[in-house]
């Protein structure tokens, strides 16, 4: 056989296999033409049931905000007892890094079981020094999708979670990753902005669920009894959910909830997101939602603020149709606005890792809580309309008036979005 039949054999084996992988990854997309009589009030067990979660009552939330997490954070591990497990993104060496191993090293010698579960592209920058102290301690470390044959087909596959949960009674839930990056309070742009919630109530169950997945689909170990499940007693009024599964055809549930209570909204939608990229579904939709009279506002930061400014220009692409529709969106410039937020109508809010662009809805796994309470959205648009008031509006016309030159850079980033 020739030396270019083989070739063409190879090729077309290529092509074969690639379309397999891309064919169990493939799922459809959610049709948002989603009617309801009720508000979202009414039918967050309509959104937790479509998300595969329950809706939960009896729950507290504390809202932590930039630097100020990490001082809770690792006095409530110091504090931990049984267990505790930790599941991020991105670990980068520094002190912020210095002080969680050395909490981690704490409890592991005090006989407390430590999990700690790291994405292996995000944190590839650990150093291996730290991760052998861990586990000399007793820590158990596991790397997610670290790169192999086995991984072959899920490598874009990441693992975006942040959470941690202390004694299965518990929760911490949002966007804040170890880097000192993260330190600080937002004052310049070396010291980013974020937002987590410090959960405790029956929620604490579903997101150790959230660990659990992964931990069980990277070492086969599952873990019982109340070390890590404990009977949760009533810690509050709110009700909650929580959004994380990946559905085998179907959209991931995180991609469900954003984009269903789009439909939902009566009175407002204020998006607090890093990386907005919204597809052409969503776009619909927050302009379905404009035409019926929501006020519908965008929260991001600018290119001079961000840490991925390709994604910035690749959000851009689709800023015409966002102004020609009515949304409003604003960009900061200052520092890199990390919080991944959503508050609809003054009485719902997301808080979670969930970024609102493809990478999120269909290729990462995320996490996001839904939390029916007046005085956490109430919180959570105050901390909108503090960085909203430093930041440029984007003027319609203003934004017709691009160059050529930028209108080809947004065209050419925008067809990156499913990997940026």
């Amino acid at each position: 056989m020739s030396g270019s039949i083989w070739m063409w054999l190879f090729f077309a084996t290529l092509a074969v296999q690639l379309l397999v992988i891309w064919s169990i990854r493939r799922h459809r997309s959610p049709v948002l033409q989603v009617k309801a009589d009720s508000g979202i009030a009414d039918l967050v067990p309509s959104i937790s049931g479509l998300t595969l979660g329950t809706s939960v009552e009896g729950n507290s939330v504390e809202i932590l905000e930039n630097g100020h997490f990490y001082d809770v954070l690792i006095e409530r591990i110091l504090a931990a007892q049984k267990s505790v497990h930790f599941e991020t993104f991105l670990w980068k060496p520094g002190e912020l890094a210095k002080r969680m191993a050395a909490a981690f090293i704490d409890r592991a010698r005090a006989g407390v079981i430590v999990r700690i579960m790291l994405d292996a592209q995000g944190s590839k920058k650990m150093e291996p020094d730290v991760v052998e102290f861990l586990r000399e301690a007793g820590c158990k470390v596991k790397f997610f999708h670290k790169r192999s044959l086995y991984t072959l087909g899920v490598l874009n596959d990441r693992d975006h979670r942040k959470i941690c949960i202390i004694d299965g009674k518990e929760a911490f839930v949002g966007g804040h990753c170890i880097t000192d990056d993260w330190l600080g309070d937002a004052e310049d742009h070396l010291h980013n902005s974020d937002v987590s919630v410090w959960l405790h109530g029956p929620i604490v169950h579903s997101v150790q669920g959230a660990f659990s997945e992964n931990w069980a689909g990277e070492t086969g170990e599952l873990f019982v009894g109340d070390s890590f499940f404990p009977r949760l007693e009533k810690a509050g009024d709110i009700p909650m959910h929580a959004a994380y599964v990946k559905p085998e055809n179907s959209a991931p549930s995180v991609k469900i909830l954003h984009h269903t209570v789009l439909c939902l909204a009566r009175e407002r939608i204020w998006i607090q997101n890093p990386y907005f990229i919204p597809k052409r579904e969503a776009i619909d939709a927050l302009a379905a939602a404009v035409k019926r009279g929501v006020d519908v506002r965008v929260l991001m930061p600018a290119t001079s603020g961000s840490d991925a400014p390709m994604v910035q220009h690749a959000g851009h692409y689709h800023f015409e149709s966002l102004l020609n529709h009515g949304v409003r969106l604003y960009e900061y410039p200052h520092t890199l606005l990390h919080q991944k937020i959503m508050t609809v109508d003054g009485i719902w809010s997301a808080v979670g890792s969930t970024n609102f662009d493809d990478r999120s809805f269909d290729t990462n796994d995320e996490i996001t809580i839904g939390i029916l309470d007046e005085g956490v959205a109430a919180k959570l648009d105050a901390i909108f309309e503090k960085y909203v008031k430093r930041a440029d509006e984007i003027s319609p016309e203003e934004w017709r008036k691009r160059s050529v030159l930028t209108k080809l850079k947004h065209n050419a980033a925008y067809l990156l979005n499913d990997v940026l």
